[in-house]
């Protein structure tokens, strides 16, 4: 009796391996039920702690090079360690270090980009790239410039998008494609960390689909006020058409945020597709995604701080970013690169 219970018990777990890791792209790209749990793990308590942690007097403001940079970077990295993500493969850890030279003068002390990779289980050669920077603008005049929303809130994200990614492939329902989440150091320096990275890329630039960079979205904008349901979307449209439907299919499905594309206008004077991490990507014709809530009255000061994080919104904004995620990763092929970048 006991070895036809144990039968039986292997067969269920065998069943349960074969139809967990043998959905089709169509079947994980359409189960709402299945993607929305692996969204709803992206939760208020934990990003109000990343922010916290990240923007606290103790990190002392993140400056390239410096202590509290350092300190950023150990936390992400022991993050991804306890999620079990992958971290740099050349290397066996989670960094990617940057010398001084690829700093350009601009720091006293080498940096680090920090790595965490979840491999593809059928075409683990493609790669999708969410990316955030966690720099920021360190100690001036003796006053901590906490950068909770620039960029605390967008790399609060990333953690928690790599989280759900990796409890989903746990459960079995690993993405189809591969996941790098890159948080980069040096982007107030001029987008250093990125440059770098694009140029010393850890996998192959031209396998990389798609790139969400995510730089900002915790707050509400000086041009938004006690607007609680909207985000900026800059770039989807550049490259490739495939991506801005992506994105737009994601937010009516689940997310109903109001995407606005005032910025991504050609003759935008702000000039914001060019000023974060994701243009190093968008230069070698990589789709890219620039999700953003705009400039505020803290921007750059000492009073962008934790406390004055919405985490409620902070929190949909990044499930929409992880919706768009699931379905360049899980979709049958490839987004197509169909525009020229102007």
């Amino acid at each position: 009796m006991k070895k036809y219970i144990l039968l039986i018990a292997v067969l269920a777990f065998l069943w349960s391996c074969k139809s967990n890791k043998t959905l089709s792209s169509a079947e994980l790209t359409s189960n709402s039920k299945l993607i929305t749990s692996y969204a709803n793990t992206i939760n208020e308590a934990d990003i109000k702690k990343h922010v916290f942690t990240l923007a606290s007097d103790e990190f002392e403001g993140r400056r390239t090079g410096e202590k509290g940079q350092k300190m950023a970077a150990e936390y992400l990295a022991n993050e991804y360690k306890s999620y079990g993500l992958k971290g740099n493969h050349l290397t066996g850890d989670y960094f990617q270090n940057v010398p001084l030279e690829a700093l350009k003068n601009k720091s006293e002390h080498p940096s680090e980009n920090v790595i965490g990779f979840i491999e593809g289980i059928e075409k683990p050669e493609e790669i999708v790239v969410i990316s955030s920077h966690y720099d920021h603008e360190g100690i001036k005049n003796g006053e901590i410039y906490n950068g909770a929303d620039d960029n605390a809130s967008g790399t609060s994200a990333v953690i928690e998008i790599a989280q759900a990614f990796s409890e989903a492939k746990k459960a079995g329902y690993g993405p189809k494609r591969s996941l790098l989440f890159i948080n980069f150091t040096g982007e107030e320096k001029g987008l250093l960390g990125s440059a770098y990275y694009v140029s010393n890329s850890t996998y192959p630039l031209e396998n990389i689909t798609a790139a969400l960079n995510i730089d900002m979205i915790g707050r509400i904008g000086k041009d938004k006020p006690g607007d609680t349901n909207y985000l900026y979307i800059i770039g989807a449209d550049r490259l490739s058409s495939e991506l801005h439907l992506i994105n737009e299919d994601a937010n009516q499905k689940y997310s109903k945020l109001d995407l606005d594309y005032t910025y991504n206008a050609i003759d935008d004077k702000n000039r914001f597709y060019y000023r974060s991490d994701h243009y190093n990507f968008a230069k070698h014709n990589i789709p890219i995604i620039f999700y953003f809530n705009g400039v505020h009255e803290d921007y750059h000061k000492p009073t962008d701080t934790p406390d004055k994080i919405n985490i409620e919104l902070l929190t949909r904004r990044a499930r929409l970013i992880f919706y768009t995620a699931w379905e360049l990763a899980n979709r049958e092929n490839r987004i197509i690169v169909d525009k020229a970048d102007k």
